[in-house]
């Protein structure tokens, strides 16, 4: 059966990294390209069905398909050596000038890897890029001679640039939240709970619009089962020392141990029960590195006490909360269908919207991330403005804004600015310190000022949970 993603256009899947990958283009010389990512995250798809196109031509080297194109990197590797070989084995012409050379599943040759090197020494005019799903296992590799990015699957915003409704899409471009919009972008963001970013996903669900409603939808959860079956499998393949059945038991105990809340926030990951007698972190560390370095799983770190950037720093590694790093998979795992995430009530909406704005967080580069946490309160992120103040961030599901957390936040901490991301259209809101989170003024937009107090006031963010990828942009202008 022919794959969604085959019939699905360049011009439907847009990547925003594709901005990042035309500014290297510019450049007169530039550093080896070397993107990391998930497996299926559209790394093979982005580098040659949307931007190998804008070269003459592409010569592309799958290692995973093509395993005799090590030959290539044998001998010397110097650059003009390994592309004399590289045009011999693929009987393709190449110039360095005008072509683009793509080293797909990277991590499969060693020796490529080491190349890169060499690429960005002898020829740094040479349009040369390598993509991989295992780039965090390598044991080496030339940090400071290629440019790195990471391909999570798609965010929201790249889910709606998928999707037919181009009004809607701009609306959200524009911060457009008023009329209509918000409970149309509401939507499509329930959508996206269940869809999730993967491309596959995505192109099962915008790509057979013409179809019923139920089969788009049993579209996309054989996808989601292709998928999690397929990284079960590289368990196997990949983990080397580490016990694949660790591994394994490890990422099923994800999604069980998130959706344990229905309304708080996502606790502290327990290692009791996943897999006895092993109950302690130091018997799951190893496996967290992998299906972190393998961009399966996200990572959050509670801190105590008074927040301070850096919050690096304020970090315990035995201390922290996993995220999945896509909601479709994570609805898939825990056997949630369609119409149960639509409906209203639905008790694991809390702890999806939670997952949700840690994946749009990752998409920003912002990841692991970091939240608060006392004895009776909780604040699921924390971030940094442009000043490197602290930020607290509370995530919640349903439409009502108050709650304690952010109050005893506010209270102990004063920050100069608080974030609450709900299903409302948003507003901001600024408070004195003394009042907590009785509202004292109130505006249509984060663009407008607020009433002057004489008392020292946090300034409050009210944004709906879809601007959660915002954030970062709002947050260094």
């Amino acid at each position: 059966m022919e794959s969604p993603l085959s019939k699905f256009t360049e011009n439907k899947l847009r990547r925003l990294l594709l901005n990042e990958l035309n500014r290297w283009k510019a450049q007169e010389q530039r550093l080896p390209l070397l993107i990391d990512g998930a497996r299926q995250t559209g790394k093979t798809y982005l580098l040659v069905h949307i931007f190998g196109k804008q070269f003459r031509q592409y010569l592309r080297v799958d290692f995973l398909e093509r395993p005799e194109y090590a030959q290539a990197f044998y001998g010397a590797l110097t650059a003009t050596t390994v592309l004399a070989n590289l045009q011999l084995l693929s009987g393709q012409t190449f110039d360095p000038e005008t072509d683009l050379l793509i080293l797909d599943e990277i991590g499969e040759c060693p020796r490529a890897v080491i190349s890169l090197k060499y690429f960005a020494e002898q020829m740094p005019q040479a349009f040369i890029a390598a993509s991989g799903s295992n780039i965090g296992l390598l044991n080496a590799f030339p940090v400071v001679k290629v440019e790195q990015h990471c391909l999570r699957p798609l965010s929201f915003h790249e889910f709606l640039m998928a999707g037919p409704q181009t009004a809607l899409l701009e609306s959200y471009e524009t911060r457009n939240r008023l009329g209509v919009a918000h409970p149309l972008l509401m939507q499509q963001l329930v959508d996206y709970y269940f869809t999730g970013g993967m491309p596959a996903a995505v192109a099962a669900w915008f790509g057979g619009t013409e179809l019923e409603i139920l089969q788009r939808i049993e579209q996309v959860k054989r996808v989601h089962a292709d998928l999690i079956q397929g990284y079960r499998r590289d368990f196997g393949k990949y983990a080397g020392k580490v016990n694949a059945q660790v591994i394994d038991a490890l990422f099923t105990q994800v999604p069980a141990q998130i959706s344990s809340v229905i309304d708080e926030s996502v606790k502290r990951f327990r290692f009791k029960d996943i897999l006895p007698p092993k109950s302690r972190y130091t018997d799951f560390e190893n496996a967290i590195n992998w299906l972190h370095q393998c961009r399966l799983v996200l990572l959050n770190f509670p801190i105590e006490g008074q927040p301070r950037a850096p919050l690096v720093a304020y970090r315990k590694p035995s201390r922290l909360k996993l995220f999945l790093f896509d909601t479709g998979l994570l609805h898939h795992m825990l056997g949630a269908g369609y119409q149960q995430i639509k409906q209203q009530a639905y008790e694991y909406k809390g702890f999806v919207a939670e997952n949700f704005v840690q994946q749009e967080l990752a998409v920003q580069g912002i990841e692991p991330t970091h939240a608060w946490v006392d004895a009776r309160a909780e604040i699921e992120f924390l971030l940094t403005d442009s000043l490197g103040r602290v930020v607290p961030v509370e995530v919640k599901s349903g439409t009502r804004t108050r709650a304690k957390s952010m109050a005893s936040y506010i209270d102990r901490h004063h920050p100069a600015v608080a974030i609450k991301l709900a299903a409302t259209p948003g507003n901001m809101t600024a408070v004195t310190r003394q009042q907590g989170l009785r509202e004292s003024t109130t505006t249509d937009s984060l663009n407008s000022g607020h009433e002057n107090t004489s008392q020292p006031s946090t300034e409050i963010w009210n944004l709906p949970l879809y601007d959660a990828g915002f954030m970062p942009r709002l947050l260094s202008a």
